[in-house]
């Protein structure tokens, strides 16, 4: 009987010979990657199940070369005191480290939002506090998730609400020279919707942070929303990601880098070039596929202003995919050890092969 320790040690295998095959040829991976003009980051998102102290997690990504560490929930931070955030800095410093912090929702009306921490405003200016304390220059948000493209309010409605609630937070985060960051995120906006989120909130202080795994859960090509979005980046979130048809409609599972098949050489050469001296940051996560089925006229629910143009890019990726295979998911009492795997796995992959 084959266990599920030498399954995982094959595909470990294979994966550490993909790497070195594509360091020494490149495959996929753009010449002009080479002395790239950005900076290696990790979100902290990536290794989120370690249960670490903030100091434990700078000493881990500083073993790395990592120019940048996004802490882009105040849980990895672990809290808000003003003299604990000083002694975080300190301690990146001392590890030429520098820092980005973030929080979760910041519209009212997403389901995502939660309301026992404060009105948004309220939230909001904290973490401007909090970002002035540690020396991060941006505060991460987002809206909410995929659940809010359906339902009573449309995305539109959450997208007015959202920018209201940051042009109230305008003046102090102008006052502080804090911008805040948006995330495309788990599904809630397309490319276009949140260039019109940054738009309508004020682009002087609002910008991006581009994830490019997220596009792939609003059934659009990763590589459009950076084009779209380029001018407004902040910061990024880096993922790869597999793709693939199905009888219902397209398969999307998040993946190490190295394994996708949306083009990830490509995404990162575009990036170098669009966003030049910003965070090229690692968050990984490998999940099951997730199905969009595509061909049920009620999925076109939440997606009934997307050109059809847009989507065809969407198809072309999945057209060029095949059915991912790799280790089954982590048991609760893996994740830390997988997680940890799973990042190196990429750094690897972004050192040798991406030149990053």
């Amino acid at each position: 009987m084959i266990s599920t320790t030498m399954v995982r040690n094959r595909y470990n295998a294979r994966m550490r010979r993909r790497i070195f095959l594509a360091s020494a040829a490149a495959a996929g991976a753009p010449a002009a990657a080479a002395n790239a003009p950005v900076r290696f980051g990790i979100d902290l998102f990536s290794i989120r199940s370690q249960n670490w102290t903030p100091f434990q997690y700078l000493d881990y990504c500083a073993k790395w070369n990592t120019k940048v560490v996004h802490f882009s929930e105040i849980r990895f931070l672990g809290g808000l005191d003003p003299a604990h955030l000083k002694a975080v800095r300190a301690h990146a410093e001392k590890l030429r480290i520098a820092l980005e912090i973030g929080m979760r929702s910041i519209c009212p009306s997403s389901k995502a939002f939660d309301a026992a921490q404060g009105t948004a405003e309220e939230q909001i200016a904290r973490m401007i506090d909090a970002a002035v304390t540690v020396g991060s220059p941006i505060v991460r948000a987002f809206l909410g998730t995929m659940a809010d493209r359906t339902g009573p309010i449309p995305i539109e409605g959450h997208i007015e609400n959202a920018a209201k609630a940051l042009r109230g937070a305008r003046a102090k985060a102008r006052d502080a020279n804090v911008r805040i960051a948006i995330e495309n995120h788990a599904g809630d906006m397309q490319g276009r919707e949140l260039k019109t989120l940054v738009e309508e909130a004020g682009k002087d202080f609002v910008g991006v942070c581009l994830d490019s795994g997220n596009p792939l859960w609003t059934i659009e090509d990763p590589l459009l929303t950076l084009e779209i979005l380029a001018p407004f980046v902040l910061t990024s979130h880096v993922r790869d990601t597999a793709v693939w048809r199905e009888k219902e409609g397209v398969a999307v599972k998040w993946v190490r880098m190295g394994e996708g098949n949306i083009g990830i050489g490509r995404y990162a050469e575009r990036f170098q070039e669009l966003c030049p001296g910003k965070p090229f940051s690692l968050e990984v996560i490998v999940t099951a596929p997730r199905t969009y089925a595509w061909k049920d006229e009620k999925f076109w629910d939440a997606y009934r202003k997307t050109p059809a143009w847009e989507f065809a890019r969407f198809l072309a990726l999945a057209d060029g995919g095949e059915p991912h295979r790799g280790p089954a998911p982590a048991r609760k009492e893996e994740a830390a050890a997988r997680e940890r795997e799973d990042l190196e796995v990429s750094i690897d992959y972004c050192h040798k092969a991406l030149k990053i």
